[in-house]
């Protein structure tokens, strides 16, 4: 019998196994006892009755599916009704809506960096990101974790124009990127060096694009995102992105941006041009979601708040975390092996946890990753600390 040209993956299986790193897939029904930590709905909307008649009546209203590329014939109504109240409530001058927030992040990365470009990108990026940047055909620089100064040496080096991609909180630890001071890297590089000319007005600053996917719903004024929250949202150098599959309890994403940005992007982006327009379903949650957001902004400080409460309690246990500056609580594990079996005690005991393990932590270091949601109860709370101590005894 021949050989399978697919041994290899047979051995990768085997050293996944070795290592604790098997990645396994569990469908949820649509009922469940366990108390939900592990999934990204930080305001507790994917369920409210109003975003799931939202996307009931989109469904009924548009059909099941967007019907072909936005290009063509997946453009509605409703998906442009959505992205000017997303750029409207964001503060931003245009938006585009994607299939999925990892389709506008390719979007953005690989359309703002052609040939002879820049990209600074931070260590700690989400994987959309980096593939990104991986994808265009720009030059890539990946500089420290967190750190402006870093930015500031790499934007030294470039010949042509500049990007600087970063979260604006990360995906891992929960922690915020200094996006002031990396606003400000990015506008002093356009007043140093002299290698590259714009016409009469001289050498323009990097643009800085943020992937705001964990800072929507919770961070700024009643979660208008990151970007509002540091005085950056509509300003000519910033494009930010967003998923709706967080804080919007919905699926899809977004680029946000000014309008002659956004516009090259439907003409240069290739997850926009070549990709089904997303569902009008999930457009019809989507926008259900921010008007209820939009009504209700107190969701997004007690998002915050029950974040603050669980690492407080936690450590208070003497467990290890990093102080969450929006929705994600990271708990470290001493090993992947530990970590996996930690998050498999406290799910035996009711409680679903994420469980993060190499190759998706850039430092190497398992955890539980824990999400805030602003519909969690003062009760909920104790039980899922609780389970969490007891778990890791």
């Amino acid at each position: 019998m021949a050989r399978s040209p697919f041994e290899w993956i047979d051995e990768q299986a085997r050293a996944r196994s070795r290592a604790g790193l098997v990645r396994t897939l569990r469908p949820r029904p649509a009922d469940s006892e366990l108390l939900d930590l592990a999934g990204n709905d930080y305001l507790g909307l994917a369920r409210h009755p109003e975003v799931t008649e939202g996307a009931a009546r989109a469904a009924r209203t548009w059909g099941g599916g967007a019907t072909g590329s936005r290009l063509v014939s997946g453009s509605t109504e409703l998906h442009a009704e959505l992205e000017r109240e997303l750029a409207e409530f964001c503060g931003f001058e245009s938006a585009l809506v994607f299939s999925s927030g990892y389709a506008a992040n390719l979007a953005a990365v690989t359309a703002l960096a052609p040939h002879g470009s820049l990209i600074v990108s931070d260590a700690g990026n989400h994987a959309s990101l980096i593939d990104g940047c991986r994808l265009a055909r720009g030059t890539t620089q990946v500089v420290a974790h967190a750190d402006p100064d870093a930015v500031r040496k790499a934007l030294d080096t470039r010949t042509g124009p500049a990007i600087v991609v970063s979260d604006t909180v990360f995906s891992v630890d929960g922690d915020a990127a200094p996006l002031t001071a990396l606003a400000a890297a990015c506008r002093e590089a356009g007043e140093s060096g002299a290698s590259w000319k714009s016409g009469a007005s001289g050498r323009p600053g990097a643009a800085l694009v943020l992937d705001d996917a964990h800072g929507l719903g919770v961070i700024g004024d009643g979660g208008r995102g990151a970007a509002w929250a540091a005085g950056l949202a509509g300003a000519p150098d910033v494009v930010a992105t967003v998923t709706l599959s967080k804080s919007l309890g919905s699926q899809g994403g977004a680029v946000l941006g000014p309008a002659h940005v956004i516009d090259h992007l439907v003409n240069a982006a290739r997850t926009f041009i070549f990709d089904t327009g997303l569902a009008p379903a999930a457009a019809g949650a989507a926008l259900a979601a921010l008007r209820l957001l939009r009504e209700e902004p107190e969701r997004a400080a007690r998002a915050r708040a029950v974040a603050i409460s669980l690492y407080e309690r936690l450590t208070a246990e003497g467990l290890e975390a990093v102080r969450p500056d929006a929705a994600v609580v990271s708990v470290r594990a001493p090993s992947p092996e530990q970590a996996l079996r930690w998050a498999a005690e406290c799910r035996a005991a009711g409680l679903a946890v994420g469980c993060f393990r190499p190759p998706s932590v850039p430092d190497g270091i398992s955890r539980l990753r824990l999400t805030a949601r602003a519909d969690l109860t003062e009760g909920q709370l104790d039980r899922a600390v609780g389970v969490i101590i007891e778990a890791r005894r």
